[in-house]
């Protein structure tokens, strides 16, 4: 009885320490493991940080400043022009003269506003297109410089957050994670940053 006993206990010891050694090579070779190559950038954070945005938005800002001023200036002269046409008899030659007046200024400010819509829309969209090339360029000189073999788009979501961003935010936030990737973001900034102002 007690050999067998005996004979149990050395087997189990000798299972247990098996056990630990292959545990201990296992962690071992999880250290030696070099991390993925992987990198990720934020677009987002790019385009919101990147001097070049700044100064975009900066004029952006102040052009639809200036033309509010305009169309509002022209708003007032409408309104006066309104206010002068109930002055006027119906019919005279005073008050043709001045309804012509008020359907060109009204057709004038239609057509403003149409025409600064569809520019802005246009010229948002070249600036945009270009600035994403650039950073998928320095993107790609980054991660090659580094030896990464993949870089993903990684923005985390801001909360809280409209039900339509809710389901896009869902739709195209693919990494949910990147604790060992490299982050390229300020890298890819600063290298935007340096371009922006060697143009200068």
């Amino acid at each position: 009885m007690k050999t067998s006993v005996t004979i149990l206990s050395s087997f189990l010891i000798g299972v247990i320490v098996l056990f630990m050694g292959y545990e201990h090579s296992r962690a071992e070779a999880t250290a030696d493991e070099p991390s993925p190559n992987i990198g990720v950038v934020s677009i987002r954070k790019v385009f919101r940080d990147c001097k070049r945005s700044i100064k975009f938005r900066t004029e952006v800002m102040a052009e639809q400043s200036k033309i509010r001023d305009e169309l509002s200036e022209l708003s007032k002269e409408i309104q006066a022009d309104e206010a002068a046409l109930r002055t006027f008899k119906p019919g005279s030659s005073d008050h043709l003269a001045q309804v012509k007046s008020l359907l060109e200024k009204r057709a004038q400010i239609e057509a403003r506003t149409e025409y600064v819509k569809q520019q802005t829309t246009l010229r948002d969209r070249q600036w945009t297109e270009q600035l994403y090339k650039e950073i998928l360029e320095t993107t790609q000189e980054l991660a090659k410089q580094k030896g990464l073999e993949l870089v993903f788009e990684y923005t985390e979501p801001e909360f809280p957050i409209s039900s339509e961003e809710l389901m896009l935010t869902i739709s195209t936030h693919k990494v949910l994670y990147s604790g060992n990737c490299t982050d390229l973001t300020n890298e890819v900034i600063a290298r935007l940053d340096a371009v922006g102002n060697s143009e200068q």
